[in-house]
């Protein structure tokens, strides 16, 4: 099946609330992001640095992002607390290969922000977005030293897919082996808001 973009129930921007009461701003990025984008994931521990997908400090690297936003391969939604970035979630796809029916969504919370239902609540939205586009199935990777993120993801219901044993190479050139989990569009629910 192909990805078509349907008519969105999610509108933005919009403010909600985490489980400690706080609210969050939600909107989608723009091409105006990108040096606030840089500037966040400059900030992120060392650890968080060590598993992106994408070297989000390097502004060449925004700069893709950037470009696959207007092309449409990418959506991503921006949190914000007190105007300032509080973390984001991209759904990445591709209309034209044989893996159009896939989604993959990217979650990074800040550090400030973890533990409230940030993530969640992202992954909802990315839910949503991967709805519109009738997407069937989302996949995330990680390492298997994400423990937050497995146990995020296993909250909302993914499976393990796939192991693959030494696939990835860290910023210290270490391998590790890449974990890829996945969920079934068809039997998403909104209990994942």
């Amino acid at each position: 099946m192909a990805a078509t973009a349907t008519k969105s129930k999610l509108t933005y921007p919009r403010n909600l609330r985490l489980d400690d009461g706080s609210t969050i701003s939600l909107r989608l990025m723009t091409e105006g992001d990108a040096s606030q984008i840089v500037k966040f994931a400059r900030a992120l521990p060392e650890d968080d640095l060590l598993f992106l997908r994408t070297d989000i400090t390097n502004p060449r690297a925004v700069d893709e992002w950037v470009d696959n936003l207007r092309g449409g391969r990418t959506q991503t939604i921006i949190a914000e607390a007190g105007g300032q970035f509080a973390g984001y979630a991209s759904l990445h796809h591709n209309s034209v290969s044989w893996q159009r029916h896939l989604g993959e969504i990217r979650v990074q919370v800040g550090q400030r922000h973890r533990s409230k239902g940030l993530g969640r609540l992202l992954a909802g939205e990315v839910f949503q977005l991967a709805r519109d586009l009738q997407l069937s199935r989302v996949v995330a990777q990680m390492t298997p030293d994400q423990k937050g993120a497995i146990a995020t993801f296993q909250r909302l219901g993914f499976q393990l897919n796939a192991l693959l044993q030494d696939y990835v190479i860290d910023r210290s050139n270490r391998t590790r082996d890449l974990l890829i989990m996945g969920y079934d569009m068809s039997g998403h629910t909104d209990h994942l808001d």
